[in-house]
């Protein structure tokens, strides 16, 4: 293995669940170094096997990589959904989004022989959040949920079923309109967390006059990737975990405070939030 420079690398890894050939994922990676971060490589379609790839030429070359994966990594709930599932869908489902809940009776996604099982025993990362944060050095794995992200980075979308249309598969509701208020979005918060080259990729994805279901997937990919980066590099305070590595959990940007209704959400059930 090569010596380890002093680079940190954040993949931003869409995995879309299942391990379909014709409906794979998306992946990117963004580089942490002396000179601050840069968007190293952009979002491109990825399999699990292929974003392994990607994720081990990374590891083998930086100090410390962290893999921000929008899929549920920890589902011991045979039926039903997770405790952190109800508390981000009290929040996602009053801005008129949805939540997919994640149990061991989803076959393909999260039995036994589910696709996401193999690619975490083969990443072998830690997966401890906070400790991601801390660490010198070391391959962490951490859950994120883009739908929660953009409630809580761009205030137009957080309230009464103001949720972004963006999802081109969904052609009844698709708005152009909030798929670049998207990508505008995103590049905001790359911004906020000093993130370069990254412009001219939103400029263009912006510019798709007919964005397709892998654009999205990319685009998710790269919301999944500044997840990663911001929990990293901004305060702690500008962060929350919600749940935790028993019953599963995410990790969600907090730019302008916990909102009232996944405190309120987490409360009642008793869900930890930090």
């Amino acid at each position: 293995m090569a010596l380890h420079t002093r680079f940190i690398s954040i993949v931003g890894f869409d995995s879309a669940w299942t391990d379909n050939p014709r409906a794979p994922g998306a992946i990117c990676v963004i580089r942490l170094d002396g000179d601050g971060a840069h968007l190293h490589l952009a979002p491109r379609l990825a399999s699990f096997a292929q974003a392994l790839d990607i994720i081990e030429s990374e590891r083998s070359d930086a100090q410390k990589c962290l893999v921000a994966l929008d899929q549920p990594t920890i589902v011991p709930n045979l039926t039903g959904s997770r405790p952190v599932d109800k508390v981000a869908g009290s929040l996602i489902s009053w801005i008129g989004g949805g939540v997919q809940p994640p149990s061991r009776s989803k076959k393909g996604m999260f039995d036994d022989a589910a696709p996401i099982w193999r690619f975490k025993q083969a990443l072998g990362a830690k997966e401890e959040p906070e400790l991601a944060r801390s660490a010198p050095s070391g391959l962490f794995l951490i859950e994120v949920f883009p739908a929660l992200a953009l409630a809580a980075i761009e205030s137009a979308f957080c309230s009464r079923l103001a949720a972004p249309k963006y999802n081109p598969v969904n052609r009844r509701r698709f708005k152009i309109s909030d798929w670049q208020a998207v990508a505008e979005a995103i590049r905001r918060f790359g911004a906020l967390n000093s993130l370069r080259h990254l412009d001219d990729w939103c400029s263009v994805a912006a510019s798709f006059e007919a964005p397709s279901k892998t654009d999205q997937d990319k685009l998710d990919a790269l919301i999944c990737g500044l997840i990663g980066l911001h929990w990293l590099v901004a305060p702690r305070d500008q962060s929350v975990m919600i749940g935790d590595l028993e019953s599963g959990y995410m990790i969600a940007p907090a730019t302008q405070g916990v909102h009232e209704r996944l405190r309120a959400a987490a409360g009642q059930r008793g869900v930890p939030i930090a």
